[in-house]
């Protein structure tokens, strides 16, 4: 009985669906792309609140998981928020929290470096999804 209502509940409350993500290639090196979306962020009058070193931690941290597989050469993501974006898209649903802050990725795999961000929710977000794709292309040179 215990098995059926655990199997119920994950049902109920499963995981969440893989989140769809938007990428740009960009021709230059991870340091380049990185300078370009950090320039891109601060050039829409935004500030950074955090750089996450992703693929450093997942370099470094490997071994202690059991896995030898590199993920990312380097990865890194942006951090930010837009004072006038959430407070509007967070009026039209305060649970729009969930989304802040923003973020934009830069990935270095086996030389391919690639700037993106993961798609968020139709309706009030999608303007902050543009935010997110103006600053991508910006930093990718498109």
């Amino acid at each position: 009985m215990l098995k059926f209502a655990s199997a119920i509940l994950l049902t109920l409350c499963g995981p969440a669906l893989a989140q769809e993500v938007t990428t740009y290639p960009f021709d230059g090196s991870f340091d380049d792309a990185t300078f370009a979306v950090e320039t891109a962020i601060v050039g829409k009058g935004l500030v950074i609140d955090y750089r996450s070193h992703v693929g450093e931690m997942l370099n470094r941290t490997g071994a202690d998981v059991g896995s030898d597989v590199k993920v990312f050469d380097n990865a890194d993501v942006f951090l930010f928020c837009s004072a006038v974006l959430s407070r509007k898209v967070m009026e039209a649903d305060p649970m729009n929290i969930a989304h802040c802050p923003y973020g934009i990725f830069v990935t270095d795999r086996e030389g391919q470096v690639a700037v993106g961000y993961r798609h968020l929710p139709d309706g009030a977000m999608q303007e902050v999804q543009t935010l997110l794709d103006d600053i991508a292309r910006e930093a990718a040179g498109e």
